[in-house]
């Protein structure tokens, strides 16, 4: 029954870490216009900060991030230099008649444990020469644990880093040689070891299923491992595997993908085994203990979904640094260029390197909000929904009777206008959020795998 329903539900679909989606961006949204949405915020709101570092030392073969490989510092210190300048530029635009605060600093990549420890403090120290850091902020960093120097993890120290988020995807050796991630346990135990030991109490691990060579028994044994070196959260991704998007995973052994059946079959043992450890799941692919703040969210309703995935970050705006990176503002979604040289000599000329965005109309709004909620809590009520716009729900009858017809195959409840899915269908959420995308028929077959 559940692999019938994995075969049935697994389209090409969203993650829904906005809405609209990036597909929908446009070049209607540049520079100019986001020069103005920045204008236009509130100091006395707090902002969220993305910055993307662009380099790794070397490609794992699953990546699907905005990277580039470099076996000399000369490009990542020039990246550097014209970040520090994003940063004074872009923040410059704000309005000045009082410091805004920030809430959330998030550096992803790539790989941010490639910057030197003095050019994490340059980074850090330009922020804080423009804008006020909370005493509570949470500031994460993205770590592969075969770049983290003990310098690095100092500097980490000096500038107020309280979480890190490790990347161990998987421990069994065959996966690893497949994938070209070869990393042993003992050296992310001694990662996190150094970590916990400067004070850096907030740890994240990354997981992956769907990998080349990776079978249930496999996978139980890497979560076991995992499991040993107490995380806060898990992320468990699946492998997505667009070798015409990203020509280095054509590298990848394709006969020793798992079939859906395989993949169905890894995603439910990772998230009973890590039931079993006493996690709790969050969403699609997020566990935390029961004591971390983002479980509390998850209990108090405040969980929330950016392009980092699930977060307890509730700041309206997100300004985001570093090609590739999108900022996410009341008004709309914006991006930066993708390219590298580009965003560089847009940065260096004195300009917002966005490349394209999308304005937020009102239905956007509204539909954004019933999709974080299906996102977050797996439920929506949409009359409180609605009524926090201002309409009826009546408008959504057509959507409702798209889902109803899943209820026979037990995915989700509907009660009048309440949506609640079952925990069988809590790995095919994205196919109900499709169910309230009106932008998903223009993007057909551009998203990974449902599961």
């Amino acid at each position: 029954m559940q692999l019938a329903l994995y075969e049935k539900y697994d389209l090409r679909l969203p993650r829904y870490t906005s809405y609209p989606t990036a597909p929908h961006f446009h070049a209607d949204v540049n520079g100019e216009v986001f020069e103005g949405w920045l204008g236009d915020l509130d100091p006395a709101q707090p902002l969220s900060l993305y910055l993307h570092v662009p380099y790794c030392e070397e490609m794992c073969w699953f990546c699907g991030c905005n990277t580039k490989i470099t076996k000399t510092y000369k490009p990542v210190n020039g990246y550097v230099t014209a970040l520090l300048t994003e940063i004074e530029g872009t923040l410059g635009k704000l309005p000045t008649d009082q410091k805004f605060t920030v809430s959330h600093i998030h550096f992803g990549g790539g790989s941010p444990t490639i910057l030197k420890a003095d050019d994490l403090r340059a980074i850090m120290a330009a922020i804080r020469s423009r804008l006020d850091i909370l005493e509570d902020a949470e500031i994460a960093i993205e770590m592969d644990p075969r770049t983290a120097t003990d310098d690095f993890m100092e500097a980490m120290v000096e500038c107020g880093f309280n979480r890190a988020s490790i990347g161990i995807q998987d421990f069994n050796q065959q996966v690893q040689t497949a994938v070209n991630r070869i990393q042993s346990m003992q050296l992310v135990r001694d990662v996190i070891a150094k970590l916990r030991s400067h004070g850096i109490a907030g740890i994240n691990v990354d997981l992956m299923y769907g990998l080349p060579f990776q079978t249930v028994d496999s996978l139980r044994e890497t979560v076991d491992q995992t499991v040993e070196l107490c995380p806060d959260r898990l992320s468990v991704f699946g492998y997505a595997h667009v070798p015409w998007m990203k020509k280095h995973q054509q590298l990848i052994p394709t006969e020793a993908l798992p079939n859906t059946g395989e993949r169905w079959a890894q995603y439910e043992e990772i998230q009973n085994r890590l039931a079993k450890h006493g996690f709790v799941a969050i969403g699609l692919d997020h566990f935390a203990h029961q004591a971390d703040s983002m479980a509390r969210a998850l209990s108090d309703g405040l969980l929330h979904r950016n392009f980092q995935g699930y977060t307890t970050d509730r700041a309206e705006a997100l300004i985001g640094f570093g090609p590739s990176a999108i900022s996410s503002l009341p008004q709309g979604y914006a991006q930066n260029d993708p390219a590298l040289a580009r965003w560089q000599r847009a940065v260096e000329g004195g300009k917002c390197a966005i490349e394209k965005g999308v304005a937020l109309t009102n239905e956007d709004k509204l539909r954004r909000d019933i999709i974080n909620e299906l996102m977050c809590n797996l439920a929506v009520d949409l009359d409180e929904v609605c009524a926090s716009h201002g309409i009826s729900a009546d408008r959504f009858a057509p959507e409702l009777e798209r889902i109803k017809a899943m209820t026979r195959d037990g995915i989700v409840e509907v009660q009048g206008n309440y949506i609640k899915l079952s925990e069988l269908g809590r790995p095919l959420v994205r196919a109900i959020c499709a169910a309230f995308d009106t932008y998903l028929n223009h993007a057909h077959g551009r998203h990974s795998q449902a599961v």
